[in-house]
């Protein structure tokens, strides 16, 4: 698919944003005050910045309310409600460490598990489409999920959290990629199942159905060649995983989390656009493109 910068950022930053609201609401790291103030500044930053990204990829970003009508059928809904619960319920928990030096701690959990459910939903909304077989994985989640922890470990200072999520989120991450290579063949999709030709006997197209580009080539057709892919996750695991390890094992200085964080994030935003670059929609398949 067409990796659209928006949902990019929306994906990274919101994972990230709520990853370290889930460390907040389980009381990592254990602060009041102004430092706690600063904790949740730089949580809903990432959060409510990543969610508002998203809005900018709608073709009517202000009909955007509506998706939270339809919450028992879309994961879309689903996760519009539960950011929504998780960032009024983590904004109440977070005035009671700010203002009043007190940890409300039932807040904070619900905080905690609405802020993991935010994640997991916008992970099914990729999980849950069978016409791209990458992403129709338990792995997919799992990887939204290990990443979301492992950037809120990291922006919470946790460090051997940090360290532990962040090797097990590149775990994920190859074991996701090794998966995903073979997965639009292993899916059993091809030409003659998607037209239902297959019993009259090889399928194959006469002509591509459009002399020129149109919008299902640009955003479910995009390719991204095999050595490119390559290069790419080499450097994204190694800014996203490698890179950021080592520098959390030397001894913990504040410009060596900063650059961790850097590393990491940056890491995770080439990931992230591999995710959506190397997806193979089945729709490429009366294209040509598969």
């Amino acid at each position: 698919m067409h990796p659209a910068p928006s949902v990019i950022f929306f994906t990274v930053f919101s994972g990230i944003g709520f990853g370290l609201l889930t460390f907040l609401g389980l009381g990592y790291p254990a602060v009041t005050g102004w430092s706690a103030f600063a904790f949740f500044t730089i949580a809903y930053l990432c959060a409510v910045g990543g969610l508002i990204s998203s809005t900018f990829h709608l073709g009517h970003p202000e009909r955007a309310m509506k998706a939270f009508t339809q919450w028992r059928s879309s994961w879309l809904s689903r996760e519009g409600v539960c950011a929504v619960i998780a960032l009024i319920t983590m904004a109440l928990y977070g005035l009671g460490l700010v203002f009043f030096g007190q940890r409300w701690g039932i807040l904070g959990l619900i905080g905690a598990i609405f802020s993991l459910l935010t994640v997991f939903t916008t992970s099914m909304i990729y999980t849950q489409l069978k016409t791209i077989p990458r992403w129709n994985s338990p792995l997919t989640p799992a990887m939204f999920l290990s990443f979301s922890l492992a950037g809120g470990a990291l922006l919470a200072g946790q460090v051997k959290w940090a360290m532990a999520l962040i090797a097990i989120s590149g775990v994920i991450q190859v074991v996701l990629w090794m998966q995903g290579d073979g997965a639009l063949k292993s899916s059993g999709t091809t030409l003659a199942t998607a037209t239902g030709l297959g019993t009259k006997g090889d399928v194959r197209a006469f002509e591509p159905p459009h002399t020129g580009t149109n919008y299902l080539l640009r955003e479910f057709a995009f390719v991204v060649g095999r050595k490119h892919s390559m290069k790419l996750r080499i450097i994204s695991f190694v800014l996203m995983v490698v890179l950021p390890v080592l520098l959390l094992a030397l001894p913990f200085t504040h410009w060596l989390a900063l650059l961790a964080v850097i590393s990491h994030v940056g890491g995770a935003l080439a990931s992230r656009w591999l995710f959506f670059a190397e997806a193979e929609h089945v729709v490429g398949l009366y294209y040509g493109k598969r």
